[in-house]
């Protein structure tokens, strides 16, 4: 039969979640139809069916974490239809939730629960598909079995919630979670229980007494944090991915920084004077965001030096000037792309931003509306941030970041003035621009933003 299997769907993706089913066990489906949603590393896409036939088995549930190329559905024409069988073998599929909850329970209840004896052993007793082989359960992907093999669990002792009853690495991981939890209160160290035949450590007549400075680090590995202490909060795809990324622009690309304290009074009188005269034209205003942006966009054009990535042994150096602008959302950072910024006006990058900033946080960009940036700008200053660094976004080689405007005293003729400042920092790859590079770049955006006029020129 056919089988509907996860998509490629961005560049960097590896994996997907289904998000929702938009159609049904045993509902007809034609070729270019929607029948699902997915979470990729960037945003909720559309999954339109193959070809024409009847959606006969779900192989992935809602929440289900799937590789790139696995099955997640299969379509025939309808002789074959399950409409129970698929959804409740894969109900454990949701199951970092349900992993999160046990690991939270008090380590009584975890002992009670699966005893003295080997807990993984005892799991797939208790949670095991009365009509799954154990061929079946033992299906695992490499990465499960290289992870089982570094954390030391048995994989056939695992019981698998991907498709077809696949052992992931979220079973290995829980499985791995489990036994520490009930090793713990199982097999007690000796240190922490003395057996009454052996004579008390000093440390046990006198619990008072401070621990040298020797036996402290030991004495702390020896308390666990208790599982109560703390909840487990699965990261959603794009923290996951957003993790792996920058920590990887951290390590790999030399970051430096460069801070420049921008004279913005004019400008923000030259804002209010815009949006006077954007209003009697019947336009929407524009934010200090939106004149950063195209101030950025313009100073790019005359320092493509900046504009480049850095690849190996040559620098890419980009035609086009195609602006990030980081939004926050609840599911995490996102960064949607304004191309050719330089070419656009003002209010044209305003409209364009807002339009995006709200489809990022209801999760309805495309994919293609966040790759290829070129730069990035992130703005803390609506939440009186006045100074912070930022973290490159790659494969880009440089970002801004921009905080607030704040009253500062300032000599003007010999005579004492209050103006509005705003700090700006650049963060760099040294590998593929020089401090000097940078520095010039600061000096033309302060001396642009400080002229207001030349941005719309």
């Amino acid at each position: 039969m056919p089988e509907i299997t996860m998509p490629r769907l961005s560049d960097t993706m590896e994996d997907g979640v289904v998000s929702a089913w938009l159609k049904q066990v045993g509902e007809p489906i034609t070729r270019g139809e929607v029948v699902a949603e997915i979470e990729t590393d960037k945003a909720l896409m559309e999954l339109e069916a193959y070809e024409d036939g009847v959606l006969e088995q779900i192989l992935a549930a809602p929440g289900v974490r799937v590789p790139i190329g696995e099955p997640i559905a299969i379509v025939g024409d309808g002789s074959g239809t399950t409409a129970t069988a698929a959804p409740a073998a894969n109900s454990a599929a949701v199951a970092p939730p349900a992993d999160s909850a046990a690991a939270a329970q008090p380590a009584e209840t975890a002992a009670a629960q699966t005893g003295p004896a080997d807990p993984v052993q005892e799991k797939p007793a208790a949670q095991s598909d009365p009509a799954a082989g154990p061929d079946e359960r033992k299906k695992s992907s490499p990465l499960a079995r290289k992870i089982a093999r570094e954390l030391g669990v048995d994989l056939a002792a695992v019981v698998g919630t991907g498709p077809g009853g696949r052992v992931t690495r979220q079973d290995v991981e829980a499985a791995h979670r489990q036994i520490a939890a009930a090793g713990t209160t199982a097999a007690p160290s000796p240190a922490a229980a003395p057996s009454p035949a052996a004579a008390p450590s000093p440390a046990a007549e006198a619990p008072a007494a401070p621990a040298s400075a020797a036996s402290a680090p030991s004495v702390v590995a020896a308390q666990p944090v208790p599982a109560t202490d703390y909840e487990e909060i699965p990261l959603t795809t794009i923290q996951r991915v957003s993790a792996v990324r920058l920590a990887e622009s951290k390590q790999q690309a030399p970051h430096i920084y460069l801070t420049s304290a921008i004279d913005v009074t004019d400008l923000l009188a030259f804002r209010t004077q815009l949006n006077t005269t954007l209003a009697a034209a019947g336009e929407g205003k524009v934010s200090l965001n939106d004149l950063l942006v195209k101030a950025v966009a313009t100073t790019l054009r005359k320092d493509p030096a900046v504009n480049v990535s850095f690849a190996g042994d040559k620098l890419l150096r980009h035609k086009g000037i195609h602006l990030g602008v980081a939004v926050a959302t609840p599911a995490g950072l996102l960064v949607p792309v304004l191309r050719d910024a330089d070419r656009k006006s003002v209010s044209e990058l305003a409209a364009e931003t807002r339009d995006k900033a709200v489809r990022a946080r209801e999760r309805k960009l495309r994919a293609d509306e966040m790759s290829g940036g070129t730069f990035t700008i992130s703005n803390l200053g609506m939440f009186g941030i006045e100074q912070f660094t930022a973290v490159i976004n790659p494969p880009e080689s440089a970002i801004l970041a921009v905080g607030a405007a704040a009253d500062e005293v300032r000599l003007a003729d010999a005579a004492v003035v209050t103006r509005k400042i705003l700090r700006v920092t650049l963060s760099a790859d040294h590998r593929a621009i020089d401090g000097a590079v940078a520095a010039q770049f600061l000096a033309h955006l302060k001396d642009l933003l400080e002229q207001p006029l030349r941005i719309i020129a």
